[in-house]
């Protein structure tokens, strides 16, 4: 490290004073709140929650705050912290079908039961410059709607109705945690949508859109996007039935994918699946093209050499955190292993040039 230089110590404590005063930035503008964070910048809050792996907007908006707007940083101070909290039980699997929709759309189906709820979103916007959000003036709000809180059947299950999707039974067995166990290959479904909703935004947007462009087969149409917010529940021994211990904002995506069929299954569609922290649907778009990807081998599928099906490069390069500090690292004193490298290049130089004269001599 750079304490071992003269001066060094010193050195890094006037870069901390440094980033300091560089993260307020001009004191004569008030200061941004992490309340403000949370409120008005929360799809940055939602991304650090969903890759962080801790469902905490106060915390989320104050690593926002001190990353100086870096998110993969705030996600590595969001890692770090988490580390360093008890874990005092799970909680059951939440209910989907059950959520209090805000947004809900299906590409498959124009007329699903409980109708398609637009909610708030990007996608109807000209994408033009609102300068009245520069003049710090407010926009009317637009009326709004209650979310829905009656159940809201996944459309998926009315092509399982019929058997025209793979049918999928959840397993009994209780997930690995790769926040805990090592990551191992080949990896099972549930291990890989966990690795998926905590790997960078931007890598597997990537992934994704390689598989569109025709990188593995995945003709794929959105089911189903659904964000809202599920109750989180937990037994509890004493009492012997389980009680609710709060609610979580999520965001699901169900893709419909084509599929020929096998030997042993006729021709039918399968699932691709992304769940993420918050409102994140680029994100659960994303995962579930990639989920579906790598779904080739246990769907009897040729494998096309495409990066998006290659589980272990997916898997092992996803995660924004671990990539930032392998390429980071480089920047860190290499002064021994550089001069051991300047040696063997001085070395190979002087015998090239001996070589050469000896040549030059016999000639």
């Amino acid at each position: 490290m750079y304490v071992a230089v003269k001066g060094g110590e010193r050195a890094i404590d006037n870069a901390h004073a440094w980033l300091a005063e560089e993260r307020r930035g001009d004191t004569s503008v008030a200061e941004l709140s992490t309340d403000q964070i949370r409120e008005q910048l929360s799809l940055a809050v939602n991304r650090v929650m969903a890759e962080g792996s801790l469902y905490d907007p106060d915390l989320a908006a104050l690593a926002i705050k001190q990353s100086r707007g870096d998110l993969i940083e705030a996600i590595f101070l969001i890692r770090a912290y988490r580390t360093t909290l008890p874990r005092f039980g799970a909680s059951l699997p939440v209910e989907t079908a059950d959520m209090a929709c805000d947004r809900r759309i299906s590409a498959t189906f124009k007329d699903v039961p409980g109708g398609q709820v637009l909610g708030p979103t990007f996608d109807y916007t000209h994408r033009l410059l609102d300068f009245k959000l520069a003049a710090d003036g407010e926009v009317a709000p637009a009326a709004t709607s209650e979310p829905r809180t009656e159940p809201t059947p996944h459309v998926t299950g009315f092509l399982g109705q019929d058997g025209l999707i793979q049918d999928e039974t959840p397993s009994d067995e209780t997930p690995r945690d790769i926040t805990r166990e090592p990551m191992s290959y080949p990896a099972d479904r549930a291990t890989r949508l966990q690795n998926l909703t905590r790997g960078d935004e931007g890598f597997i947007l990537s992934l994704a859109y390689s598989t569109q462009r025709g990188y593995a087969r995945n003709h794929a149409f959105v089911g189903e996007l659904r964000i809202g917010k599920v109750a989180v529940e937990m037994e509890i021994p004493e009492l012997g039935f389980a009680i609710e211990i709060g609610e979580m904002e999520l965001t699901e995506c169900e893709t419909v994918n084509q599929f020929a069929g096998s030997k042993t299954e006729p021709p039918q569609f399968t699932r691709g699946y992304g769940l993420v922290m918050g409102q994140t649907e680029r994100k659960a778009i994303a995962m579930a093209l990639v989920d579906r990807a790598l779904r080739w081998k246990e769907l009897g599928e040729d494998f096309l050499g495409a990066a998006a099906q290659d589980e272990e490069f997916v898997l092992s390069h996803s995660d924004n955190i671990q990539a930032t500090g392998f390429l980071e690292h480089i920047k860190l004193p290499h002064y021994v292993d550089f001069q051991a490298e300047l040696e063997l290049v001085r070395k190979l130089r002087a015998e090239a040039e001996q070589n050469v004269a000896t040549k030059e001599a016999a000639e």
